[in-house]
Formats: C-alpha cells, sequence, structure tokens
C-alpha cells in the first residue's frame, strides 16, 4: 500500500473548545508521518474546529480526517490529508486565519465551521458571511481546487426558526459555490451517548469513524472525477 503523509496541524488556544465550554493549553504543532515520498501527491485540507481537530482524543490521528486518510491509503489514491482544526473556532475566527492556512497548496479544500455559531446564537447572516468569505479566499488563491462543504446543525432548544435557517445555509452555499455537500457530518453519530465522549458533544475515536465515513462517501467521488 502506498502509505501518505498525514499532517495534522494542531492549533490549540485558550479558546472554549468547539461546543463544551472547556479550554485547552498551547500546543505545538503535530506531524505524524507514514512514507517521506509524497511528492505526487495532492492536498486534501481540512479547515475546521474541535471535531476536525480531534479535541479530547488520545491520538488527534483518531479525528475524522485521520479516518479519511486511512482510506484513501487504502484505495491506493496519492493524496495527503492536511488536518488544519482549531478547537472553538468560529466562522469569524476562520476568516481571520485562512490566509495563513492558504500558504500550504490547497487542491481539495473541505470546509468545516459554523457549530460554534450556531450553538453561540450569533445571527445565521453573520456566519453565512463568513463562510462565503472563506470559500472566496480559497477562490482566489487556487482557483482550480474542489470545495466540499460539511454541513452542521443545532439543537432544537435554540427555537425552531434558528435551527431551521442554520441548517439552511449548508446547503445554500454549497449550491451557490458548486460545493460537494455532507448533508450532515454527525450523521449517526450526534446523540447516541456510546459514540460521542462525556461532553455528550465530540465523537469518541469510534464515533469518529462513522463521521470520517459519512465524509467519505462524498470525497471519494471528488477524488476520483479530480
Amino acid at each position: 500500500m502506498y502509505k501518505l503523509k498525514f499532517i495534522c496541524i494542531v492549533f490549540a488556544t485558550l479558546l472554549f473548545t468547539a461546543c463544551g465550554g472547556k479550554k485547552t493549553a498551547p500546543a505545538e504543532s503535530v506531524v505524524a508521518t507514514g512514507s517521506t515520498d509524497n511528492s505526487s501527491s495532492k492536498t486534501v485540507l481540512f479547515f475546521g474546529d474541535s471535531l476536525t481537530a480531534g479535541y479530547g482524543l488520545e491520538d488527534p490521528s483518531e479525528a475524522f480526517p485521520g479516518v479519511v486518510q486511512n482510506k484513501i491509503d487504502a484505495a491506493h489514491l496519492h493524496y495527503k490529508v492536511v488536518n488544519a482544526g482549531l478547537s472553538g473556532e468560529t466562522s469569524a475566527g476562520g476568516k481571520g486565519r485562512i490566509g495563513w492556512i492558504l500558504k500550504q497548496k490547497v487542491d481539495i479544500f473541505v470546509l468545516e465551521l459554523g457549530a460554534n455559531d450556531g450553538l453561540r446564537g450569533i445571527p445565521v447572516t453573520q456566519t453565512k458571511e463568513n463562510l462565503q468569505a472563506i470559500v472566496d479566499s480559497v477562490k482566489a488563491k487556487y482557483p482550480k481546487a474542489k470545495l466540499i462543504m460539511l454541513g452542521m446543525q443545532v439543537p432544537p432548544n435554540m427555537g425552531a426558526a434558528y435551527a431551521n435557517s442554520f441548517k439552511a445555509t449548508f446547503p445554500e452555499l454549497a449550491s451557490k459555490n458548486n460545493m460537494a455537500l455532507v448533508p450532515f457530518l454527525l450523521k449517526g453519530v450526534g446523540g447516541i451517548p456510546s459514540l460521542n465522549q462525556k461532553d455528550g458533544i465530540h465523537p469518541t475515536a469510534e464515533g469518529a469513524k462513522i463521521v470520517g465515513d459519512n465524509v467519505w462517501q462524498v470525497l471519494q467521488g471528488v477524488l476520483l472525477t479530480d
């Protein structure tokens, strides 16, 4: 099997973690390597919050981007995964750091942001504007990159009108920007205690495998046509 380098960039700060309200301590970037021969591989960059970063997992490579890398390797596809997840990230925070992230060459850009906005009750119009700005930045820097949107939802206690508007944001942006769409990232995991950590929000390693499968169902088709 052709093994690719898996690069996990863990930006740990004293921000609130996604959905949990806990804090993380500063940490250095973590790089886990497979084969060092990846000169011919393309890059799949996951840009998100603690769900992408793998908050609470013993090994960040257990997060769903790492699960995806394993599937890429098993399919003998020449792509490396870059995990640019940051615990506590909001869409506004993502808008602020996307320029730095795009110093890394991108062939496939996977956007997973908005959950923290929803749980904080940030107006959906603001979230939508920030996500669009992120997409615009990617298009400007890498116009040939293929884009994937990971859809999110908020609990019904946020109010039906807000929850419905929030949920609709992701397919609307995906359609507007010709992005492939994973309708709900946490399908089959959200709300299932055995697949989530004690906070009831962040997936366990087993839950992350299912999340990875959700992403792979869409990403695989994009990679095969890239």
